[in-house]
């Protein structure tokens, strides 16, 4: 009710267990935004100097972090250089599992697993199961 009343855009029937983290160059109203039965569990941190964009009926596990920022790779005096940003998109159906890190850039296809622990470094397609680190395709799914 709390992130309803601050004003992010949440579908009905979503369940948010606790507040998330928002951090970030961003209004959290403007650049985050979650669809209908969807489950976020608690902590959650979210790097808002991006659009993260999540789906319908997505779950994602506690401890999980969505980093939308980065830097460029500056000379040795300052090696993290200027900010550099990417949104990040969960499709619908989508689990992540508890402890993962979806860096800046990556879409999470339809129905897609992301297995506990992985970091997400590129997109994921639709039906398929990636963990590790980086997370790698561990199989498709039905």
């Amino acid at each position: 009710m709390l992130c309803r009343a601050y004003g992010l855009k949440i579908g009905h029937g979503t369940l948010i267990l606790g507040l998330p983290s928002f951090a970030g160059t961003g209004d959290p109203r403007r650049k985050f935004s979650i669809g209908v039965s969807s489950l976020i569990n608690w902590p959650a941190y979210f790097d808002i100097s991006d659009t993260i964009t999540i789906g319908n009926r997505v779950a994602i596990g506690p401890h999980t972090s969505f980093i939308t920022s980065s830097h460029e790779i500056g000379d040795y005096r300052a090696r993290a250089a200027d900010l550099t940003t990417a949104p990040i998109v969960l499709e619908d159906g989508v689990w992540i599992g508890a402890g993962a890190t979806i860096l800046p850039g990556v879409t999470i296809g339809a129905g897609a697993i992301v297995a506990a622990g992985a970091i997400v470094t590129k997109d994921v397609p639709d039906n398929t199961l990636v963990g590790g680190v980086p997370a790698r395709l561990i199989r498709n799914l039905d």
